[in-house]
């Protein structure tokens, strides 16, 4: 989905103010998928995973898929190409945009794991 990105910089601070938006929206997704898992008995790989997913359809959806129709779409003429591009903010950092907005879904939904009392400790020690 496409939000408002007139605001946002250009270049990698555009990125990371993406990655950002994303990082919130996955951290409080995992805080509702963390309520939700009370009831239901879930691991939390299945929770950092609900709140990666969903997190990454709210905000980054639209950046990816302008990624993808840049890279793969039939763009027949030069004049559907400026005006498909005159749509997009920063069509030049769009990659870096997207590799923001994974990395920070990730980065969100590990926090709110971590927050909430994940045991990291002994996952990154190697145990089960």
């Amino acid at each position: 989905m496409h939000y408002d990105q007139s605001w946002m910089g250009y270049g990698f601070v555009g990125g990371l103010e993406a990655g950002g938006i994303t990082a919130v929206a996955a951290f409080l997704l995992y805080l509702i998928a963390h309520a939700i898992a009370r009831q239901q008995g879930w691991s939390p790989l299945k929770k950092i995973s609900i709140a990666f997913l969903l997190a990454l359809l709210l905000t980054a959806t639209g950046d990816m898929w302008d990624l993808f129709y840049f890279n793969y779409g039939q763009l027949q003429s030069i004049d559907l190409l400026k005006a498909k591009l005159a749509q997009v903010h920063d069509p030049d950092n769009i990659g870096t945009r997207v590799f923001c907005e994974l990395i920070g879904a990730m980065v969100g939904a590990g926090v709110g794991w971590i927050v909430l009392g994940g045991d990291w400790r002994r996952m990154l020690r190697g145990e089960d």
